[in-house]
């Protein structure tokens, strides 16, 4: 939404409450989607005392499955509330938007076949918490989702889906046990870890292809300023890095994406 918005700024076509509903409606489809995480993983087993990730309430015993189950419905029926605000705003393909990103917070990992157990996770984050995040909040400033907006999404949805891939690769172990087919259970831990290093790879070659190309002002090189978070990042886990390191990765990762989404929306608000 950072970038999307500064896009929209730097163009003059910014429209700051629709960002602040934007960002309400985003962070409680992001809470239920982790309270509906935490309950299913812990239903299906995925979620045991064996896991070396940051607490999950269900599992910990720190919430009854009840309890976690009356938060999802609560903070998605909220993120509902926010977004008919941004369907009057919009139109009514963001209530499609808004209806599909609802659905895939329960069935990323709950109904008859959860998407994370059959390893459609990475694509969901890819899609959902990356271009559809992007492009929808472009084209509720601007009224347009075009070519422009699908590519500056693409390193947010890079960096966004990295936070997923390590994530899986610590638990790697505990998800096969559970049966839960992720990417990284699928091609492995090395693979996973090269994995990692692409996305970010391709996160950084989309600013220098469109500042080479003269499409984005001189300043295309302001997210290159975020490169040794990221190289240190990488060389953890290609070093085979495992479990509480990882959990620091992950901490790194989400660091990352912020700061990239920064300087990347830096580079778009100033267009020398």
């Amino acid at each position: 939404m950072i970038v999307a918005s500064a896009a929209a700024l730097g163009e003059g076509r910014f429209r700051p409450v629709v960002l602040l509903a934007a960002l309400v409606a985003a962070l409680l489809i992001q809470i239920g989607a982790n309270l509906a995480n935490d309950l299913f993983d812990f239903k299906r087993g995925a979620d045991t005392t064996e896991r070396t990730g940051p607490v999950r309430v269900t599992q910990a015993g720190l919430l009854s499955e009840r309890e976690v189950a009356a938060g999802t419905a609560v903070t998605l029926g909220l993120a509902f509330l926010v977004g008919l605000y941004l369907v009057w705003a919009g139109g009514w393909p963001i209530l499609a938007v808004g209806m599909a990103s609802i659905a895939g917070a329960i069935l990323y990992t709950g109904g008859p076949w959860p998407l994370g157990y059959h390893g459609l996770g990475d694509l969901f984050v890819f899609i959902f918490f990356g271009l559809v995040a992007v492009v929808t909040t472009y084209y509720l400033h601007t009224g347009e989702a075009g070519a422009v907006a699908f590519t500056l999404a693409l390193p947010v949805a890079f960096i966004v889906t990295d936070i997923l891939v390590v994530n899986n690769l610590r638990d790697i172990a505990t998800d096969r046990a559970a049966g839960k087919r992720t990417v990284a259970v699928r091609i492995g831990a090395r693979a996973t870890r090269i994995q990692y290093v692409l996305f970010l790879a391709g996160a950084y070659a989309v600013p220098l292809a469109l500042g080479l190309t003269g499409r984005m002002g001189s300043l295309f090189w302001l997210p290159l300023l975020s490169l040794p978070l990221a190289y240190r990042l990488s060389r953890t886990v290609l070093g085979g890095s495992e479990g509480p390191d990882l959990n620091r990765v992950l901490k790194g990762t989400g660091q990352l994406h912020l700061l990239f989404a920064i300087l990347l929306g830096l580079a778009l608000v100033w267009r020398p």
